[in-house]
Order: C-alpha cells, then structure tokens, then sequence
C-alpha cells in the first residue's frame, strides 16, 4: 500500500466499500501502487496495468491496454465506440466484486504478461478517422490553418475531428470549428 494513495480510499464516497475491495485483490496481485491522474494506477516495472476509478453510476477497474486482453469471461467493456485501448469492468455492488475475485485476479495476471511481453496496442492512424466535410473546407480554404492543424499531435487531431463530427446538424459542426479555430492555430489541443 502506497500511503499517497490513501486519500482515495478514505474520502468518503459512494463507493468507499467497493474501492477497499477492489485494492485487496489489486494488491494481492503483487503489483505496485501509485497515484496517476488522482486515481490509484498499479503497475508492473513501471508500466501500467490497472486503474480503480468510479463513476456516478458504477465503480470500474480500467486496464489500459485492455483490447489486448483475451476477455473469454466476457467483463471486459469498451467504453465508447471511440475508445480504442482501455477496457473497464463494471461494478455496482460489492457483492458483484466479490463474486469475481478469481476472475479478476486472473485477467490482472493476464495483463501483466501483456506487459512483459512488450505488446502494443495497434492504435488507428489519424487518416483513418472521418473527416467532417466543413472541416476540410475550412482546410482547403486556410491554408496556414491546414498547416496549424497538420503540426498537432496525431492524439490532438483525432479529439478535433471526433468533436467536429459529434454534432448531426451541419450548423453545430461549423460552429464547433469556428470556435477551435484559434486554439489550432495557436497549437493547442481541444482540451489544452
């Protein structure tokens, strides 16, 4: 136990129970405990495996490179259809934690062999992710735009496009681009 990390633990939550269970069988796995991105991150020889965090609706095991795993159990859920590595298990009772414990305990080990193998998760290619048509008119019409947008980070260029390709209505969209224009000319990210 990593006493940086107990705060977590010791807020009073909605899943404090929960929690306190899910880091036993963590813990019980050998791995070590830090504090990354204000959640509880075990790792492996630095590498992360699986993260405890929670929600308004549920509690959740994250495992960053989830994809990769075999998920024969089938807990494994993909949060959005946009993201592409992480997968989390689910929990809304302690009971349901309970009931799983091998079952986790298994795929945490499963992904700690992920880790020593040195596996990556295959991530799309920028190019691969729609194009909202406004957005590249603005493109072919702002060249210095294009060239603000083609020196983002491939991760920053994919927030824009899936943001500017949410909206149904062809009025949203453009006001989406219109807005986030001066942030991509300055180099900034959507969330930056």
């Amino acid at each position: 136990m990593n006493p940086k990390v107990d705060f977590f633990f010791h807020k009073a939550g909605k899943w404090q129970e929960e929690y306190e269970k899910l880091r036993t069988i963590v813990l019980d796995c050998q791995l070590t405990e830090e504090l990354k991105w204000g959640v509880p991150c075990y790792t492996f020889q630095k590498s992360n495996v699986v993260l405890i965090h929670g929600f308004k609706e549920y509690c959740a095991l994250l495992f960053p490179k989830g994809a990769l795993l075999k998920n024969s159990d089938g807990i494994l859920i993909q949060q959005t259809e946009n993201v592409q590595a992480a997968r989390q298990v689910r929990f809304t009772s302690l009971e349901e934690i309970t009931a799983l414990e091998q079952i986790l305990k298994a795929t945490i080990f499963e992904a700690v062999e992920v880790e020593k193998a040195g596996l990556k998760v295959e991530m799309k290619k920028t190019v691969e992710f729609a194009m909202p048509e406004e957005f590249q008119a603005k493109l072919d019409e702002l060249p210095a735009l294009k060239k603000a947008f083609e020196a983002l980070t491939p991760g920053r260029q994919r927030a824009y496009l899936l943001h500017f390709g949410q909206p149904k209505q062809v009025k949203t969209r453009e006001a989406r681009i219109e807005k986030s224009m001066e942030a991509i000319m300055n180099g900034r990210g959507l969330n930056d």
